[in-house]
């Protein structure tokens, strides 16, 4: 006797399932924006009819995203829209619901080229070697700053960290789509991050994993660590405003500039593609082109003279 076949559950049950396990490695800002995007897409499928995710196709994928197009959403907006909707294809693929990931056949939205801005390395240096008290508050802050400037680390990857991730030169992080990657600690770095270990026990909850914790020894929180570098930019005199993208951009920048190795920032950074990476060759060329300018003798302008002319 044959057994009925089980009911494909709806829209809404594989939604819930994936954004919880989102939420194990991703930022809460990624969760919540992933959250907003895919609810909307889901209402769009269920007005267009769909039942079970097993049916969708790249065909509905291009109408919403032509539908958010036409309601005038920025480019950046609608290219998250759709990392969005292929990642959650994505899981739907590894969990048998899809046979191929319907969002890789559409096509990204063209995003305008913002060139990253780095901190200078000279300010940068005078930032980071200035003095501090050696409270626990100092140490831990100082250990934050070198590491995201050594590792190249995202906000949340630095966030994340746990005690069983350090190794003696080196780092252990999970990156974006739950990528683990090794990144090397620099020596500045781990005297920082051995002069916080050293207070540590002072704040951390018994049995609390995280590398960086607040005052109240639980896990330091995405914001918490925007404010604190936010706070020593003023504190210090940098003349400008400080965030976690800032410092990795800095330290991207800066290593590409020395070593001119592409494929190693790539990897540095946890990019899954080097067109990503190769934003900082662009940024690189333009400092190349203003050194050429100031130095090369031919390459200066001069305002044009009335010598000579008959």
């Amino acid at each position: 006797m044959n057994r009925p076949a089980m009911p494909e559950p709806g829209l809404e049950a594989p939604l819930t399932a994936f954004l919880e396990t989102l939420a194990r490695h991703a930022s809460p800002a990624t969760v919540d924006a992933y959250r907003r995007d895919l609810a909307r897409f889901r209402a769009f499928a269920e007005d267009a009819g769909l039942a079970s995710w097993s049916a969708l196709d790249a065909g509905m994928v291009r109408r919403f995203l032509g539908q958010e197009r036409s309601r005038g959403l920025a480019p950046r907006s609608l290219a998250r829209r759709r990392a969005a909707l292929s990642r959650f294809a994505e899981a739907l693929r590894r969990d048998g619901v899809l046979a191929h990931n319907p969002v890789a056949l559409t096509a990204s939205p063209r995003q305008p080229q913002h060139l990253p801005r780095p901190v200078d390395v000279d300010q940068l240096a005078h930032f980071l070697d200035t003095p501090h008290d050696e409270s626990p508050l100092a140490r831990r802050d100082q250990a934050m700053l070198e590491l995201l400037y050594s590792s190249g680390l995202r906000l949340a990857e630095l966030a994340a960290l746990d005690l069983t991730d350090l190794e003696s030169a080196r780092v252990r992080v999970v990156g974006k789509g739950g990528k683990p990657r090794q990144v090397p600690v620099g020596r500045r770095a781990a005297m920082a991050l051995a002069a916080w270990l050293e207070v540590r026990g002072q704040w951390a909850a018994g049995g609390e994993p995280a590398l960086f914790v607040s005052r109240r020894g639980a896990r330091l929180g995405h914001r918490a660590i925007q404010l604190r570098l936010a706070t020593l930019a003023r504190e210090r005199g940098l003349a400008e405003h400080l965030h976690p993208h800032r410092l990795r951009h800095s330290f991207a920048s800066h290593l590409l500039e020395s070593s001119q190795d592409l494929r190693a920032v790539q990897e540095l950074l946890g990019h899954a593609h080097l067109s990503t990476t190769q934003v900082y060759t662009r940024l690189d060329w333009q400092h190349l082109a203003t050194s050429y300018d100031a130095a090369h003798p031919r390459a200066r302008r001069r305002p044009p003279s009335d010598e000579g002319l008959p």
